[in-house]
């Protein structure tokens, strides 16, 4: 349930009428929490306290805050809208969910429609009498509480609409997303499963009847499925892979062969598949999204290399993370035992092909490029990762072989054949 309840939630980030939705039912709720004041008790010590103020003046200040809401609102939308389409065609439409998940911009547009309905409401009930002294009292006061927190908001929304879209942001949020899902997968490699080490040979194959992409492989369901049908379950589709009607998404061996298997539909519905790919629980998609960043950066309309070597970088910070050494934490208690679900771990060597190929074919001409990605295989191929050195080995000779087809400047190629040289040395 924990895992089924933060993908549906990692799913309604991404929904931008949640937050203000959410936002607008406080705002009543606040404006009408006022009029309590005047039903509750009050000692004629504290009542002599409390200032009688002005309904007139009370009007026009909820007046002047509901008219600025709604400006401020218009503007807060049109400058996210400019700077999701500056994030969709600086860097990639692929980056799109993250930036829409900015929570800043999610908070700052949430709060001005959240005051602007509070003054509507406040404003309504006011005018038709509703607020005695204390209600009066209590509504002037959340409403100079209101437009303080819109003053703050709207200082650190401006100070983040600035940076909202541009491609530092876009690349900053990408490598936060990969990072996560890498801890997420790092934590549980197999998916709360076995390693996959059966074999599928004599196994009956479980096809998906929509097409699109896994977006989540719900274990516990698949281990239910498992010991209810007394079968052991292979996952053929890890997260990321798409899916359709012809490719297996999981194969299904049952412990008596000549057992008859019954039905396989609630396998797999165990599959959530959609249009899109998702950042979490698929550390190969921000690879995708990075290179995708960095060949759009080298191509001639754009003319970027900076941007590319940047995202080299950030390629390298990832890799390295990824192979740092894992702490293993205990599964919680409530985990289920996911014993007869066979879970094959990602491959380093596809990870690799994700985040280098498309850098190496678009950048082979360049020297700048070419040599900073030679010294980040170099990198990455010290590493105390056999299957690291070996995609690192084979990228930085993947990479020589075009940059000598596409550079004809020799001097250019001593240079990267020198920043290469460390490749010569590993041994495979």
């Amino acid at each position: 349930m924990g895992e089924q309840l933060r993908f549906f939630l990692n799913r309604l980030r991404q929904r931008l009428w949640i937050k203000p939705l959410l936002f607008c039912l406080l705002s009543v709720a606040a404006a009408l929490l006022a009029q309590l004041a005047d039903t509750v008790p009050i000692s004629l010590s504290l009542e002599r306290l409390i200032p009688d103020v002005n309904q007139d003046s009370i009007e026009d200040l909820l007046k002047i805050s509901a008219a600025s809401m709604l400006v401020i609102a218009t503007l807060s939308v049109s400058s996210m809208v400019a700077a999701y389409a500056s994030a969709g065609s600086t860097a990639t439409p692929r980056a799109f969910s993250l930036v829409i998940a900015d929570d800043v911009s999610q908070n700052a547009l949430s709060t001005f429609i959240g005051v602007f309905i509070f003054s509507i409401v406040a404003l309504v009930a006011l005018m038709n009498g509703v607020y005695e002294k204390s209600g009066r009292f209590l509504l002037i006061s959340l409403t100079l509480i209101s437009l303080a927190v819109v003053i703050v908001t709207f200082v650190r929304w401006v100070d983040k609409i600035a940076r909202l879209g541009r491609m530092g942001n876009v690349i900053d949020k990408v490598e936060a997303a990969t990072v996560r899902a890498m801890q997420d997968r790092q934590a549980f490699p197999n998916l709360r499963g076995v390693p996959a080490t059966l074999s599928d040979e004599h196994a009956t194959a479980v096809y998906a009847k929509t097409v699109g992409y896994v977006q989540w492989i719900d274990s516990g369901k698949l281990q239910s499925c498992a010991s209810e049908y007394k079968v052991r379950i292979i996952v053929a589709a890890l997260p990321g892979t798409f899916a359709t009607p012809d490719r297996p998404i999981a194969y299904v061996l049952p412990d008596d062969r000549r057992a008859d298997l019954a039905d396989l539909a609630p396998i797999e519905k165990a599959f959530v598949i959609g249009q899109d790919r998702m950042f979490a629980h698929d550390p190969r998609f921000g690879l995708v999204v990075l290179s995708e960043i960095a060949s759009r950066a080298l191509s001639p309309a754009v003319n970027d290399p900076g941007t590319a070597i940047d995202i080299i970088g950030t390629l390298v910070r990832l890799f390295v993370h990824w192979s740092a050494p894992r702490q293993q934490e205990p599964e919680p208690a409530t985990a289920p035992e996911c014993d007869r679900i066979f879970v094959p771990e990602l491959s380093v060597a596809d990870m690799f092909d994700d985040a280098f190929n498309g850098i190496a074919r678009d950048g082979a001409g360049l020297l700048e490029v070419q040599v900073r990605l030679q010294k980040a295989l170099q990198t990455l191929a010290a590493r105390d990762d056999d299957a690291m050195r070996i995609a690192a080995h084979r990228h930085a000779l993947s990479a020589l072989a075009r940059a000598e087809q596409a550079i004809t400047f020799e001097p250019d190629l001593v240079l990267i054949r020198r920043a290469a040289k460390i490749t010569d040395r590993l041994d495979c």
